[in-house]
């Protein structure tokens, strides 16, 4: 529930957020999870990519879209050339 309302019976309000990191226009990560693990994820973001813009926004209701868990150590499985 967006207004932080009660959810009901034996259910329990989480927040998500929702953390991409943008190089000018272009949106390069995009994250949904849970309030605390989001803001560990955009915290680690913005060290390892300084220079880049990193945004952290509430995911609506309506938007039911998976979480997933923190990704590894490589961002990427091939390495750069």
């Amino acid at each position: 529930m967006a207004d932080g309302g009660d959810p009901g019976p034996g259910l329990v309000w989480v927040e998500r957020r929702r953390v991409r990191v943008w190089f000018g226009d272009h949106v390069v990560a995009d994250y949904r999870a849970e309030a605390e693990v989001a803001e560990r994820y955009a915290a680690a973001m913005s060290r390892r990519f300084a220079g880049l813009r990193v945004t952290t926004d509430p995911v609506p209701d309506h938007d039911p879209g998976p979480d997933r868990a923190l990704p590894g150590e490589r961002l990427w499985e091939v390495a750069p050339k």
